[in-house]
């Protein structure tokens, strides 16, 4: 028989009695107020046109503070892509670059400590526009201005160190109290606009002539590059360029490059491998052919599908041709890198696919694979796409035909991550 021990019961007794007064007590303490979030909005940036290389360029912005607290300090960052550069330097601002990474090219970036209060609901705009430059290789870029109430930590993505500005500083000033359409307009804290440059791009294609017997192997290096002055920025998730490549009748293709794919067993279409293209840049091929009977001045075409290039101004260099001299003459022939009905393309020369581009110009994005060493995803090297030209390829050849078609062009993403934390 379990006995109850007569102190135990006196404990649980005593225990809710203290715990009802400890309610008791915090139950007539004062509330403790809460302090709000801060709640910055930029107003939508109106798009830029007709910006002239070299001259500047005026980017007006707005901030609103649409809680309900003065926030004493707030922080405005903005970031130009490669074909735009700062104009100004302010002096509460700190400057850096961007690398360039997730398919978004490199970026020039400064954030400017605002230190003065922003009273709520009150609209602001800085005393002067945002001053910027239009460089000689703008086209298609992009401005983008956040505001917050804490300093921004840095990329992830990796760059250069900041560095200060050394002029006057970016001030804001009331413009005047918000009105429900400001506040509609203001609803997000960064807002971003596109910046056209009156500028060309000059996209250029370069073929071969190969000699060989019946049964070699000869290696076809195609080259696009760009000519410039402009760099070219597409959308995420487009290539800059499609190239369109038709392999010389009594040829067989044993091995493509990785960016292209089959449309048919004689048809190629070759993508890049970002969005954008510097100038001086661009993609090599490498098509290993073998030459299955002996056709008399055998040619394929290489030429520019795709996208359209209303910056492209020079025609002349759109197409290129693919020859194949089969019969009496050096057997396993090779590439011999030079121009052909296209035209000649300034991007270098390739041996076994490698280009040797030269480097872009224009605060253009890095991390380039030339002579001069590390990895360019600009430039294109070797390929492990198959195509034997047997039936077996045929299901292949129709599912990237409907890819094709559905998607406008074909984009490999090379993706560079930088390993620095924040």
């Amino acid at each position: 028989m379990t006995h109850t021990l007569p102190g135990r019961r006196l404990s649980r007794a005593a225990v809710g009695v203290l715990a009802a007064a400890t309610l008791t007590g915090l139950a007539s303490l004062p509330a403790v107020a809460v302090a709000a979030e801060p709640d910055l909005g930029i107003g939508q940036l109106a798009p830029i046109t007709g910006a002239q290389p070299g001259s500047g360029v005026d980017v007006p912005f707005s901030v609103l503070n649409k809680g309900t607290e003065e926030v004493g300090k707030v922080w405005v960052s903005y970031t130009v892509t490669s074909g735009l550069a700062a104009a100004d330097s302010y002096g509460n601002c700190m400057y850096s670059t961007e690398s360039s990474a997730d398919e978004e090219p490199e970026k020039a970036v400064a954030v400017c400590a605002v230190d003065q209060p922003l009273k709520p609901g009150v609209l602001y705009v800085p005393e002067q526009p945002i001053g910027l430059k239009a460089q000689d290789s703008a086209l298609y870029d992009k401005v983008r201005v956040s505001v917050d109430s804490t300093e921004p930590g840095p990329s992830d993505n990796g760059g250069s160190d900041p560095v200060p500005g050394t002029g006057a500083p970016l001030k804001l000033v009331e413009k005047g109290p918000a009105t429900d359409a400001d506040r509609a307009s203001h609803g997000e804290a960064s807002s971003s606009a596109d910046v056209t440059a009156v500028n060309t791009a000059d996209f250029a294609l370069t073929g071969a002539r190969l000699k060989g017997e019946v049964g070699d192997k000869v290696t076809a290096s195609v080259k696009f590059v760009n000519d410039g002055p402009a760099w070219v920025y597409r959308e995420l998730g487009q290539g800059a360029a499609t190239v369109d490549v038709r392999i010389p009748p009594g040829t067989s293709v044993v091995k493509a490059h990785d960016f292209c794919s089959p449309v048919t067993k004689t048809h190629y279409t070759c993508g890049t491998s970002q969005s954008w293209v510097n100038p001086g840049r661009g993609e090599t091929y490498p098509f290993v052919l073998r030459i299955d009977k002996a056709v008399e001045g055998a040619t394929g075409k290489v030429s520019f599908t795709g996208a359209d290039r209303p910056f492209d101004k020079n025609a002349a260099n759109d197409t290129a041709d693919l020859v194949v001299d089969a019969g009496a003459g050096t057997t396993g022939g090779s590439s011999t890198g030079g121009s052909t009905s296209g035209g000649s393309s300034t991007g270098g020369s390739t041996t076994g696919g490698s280009s040797t581009a030269g480097s872009a110009t224009g605060g253009s994005a890095s991390g380039g694979s030339t002579t001069g060493g590390g990895a360019d995803p600009q430039t294109a090297t070797g390929g492990n796409l198959a195509a034997t030209g047997s039936s077996s390829s045929l299901p292949l050849v129709g599912a990237s035909a409907a890819a094709l078609v559905a998607g406008g062009g074909i984009f490999y993403a090379v993706r560079r991550r930088a390993a620095a934390v924040k």
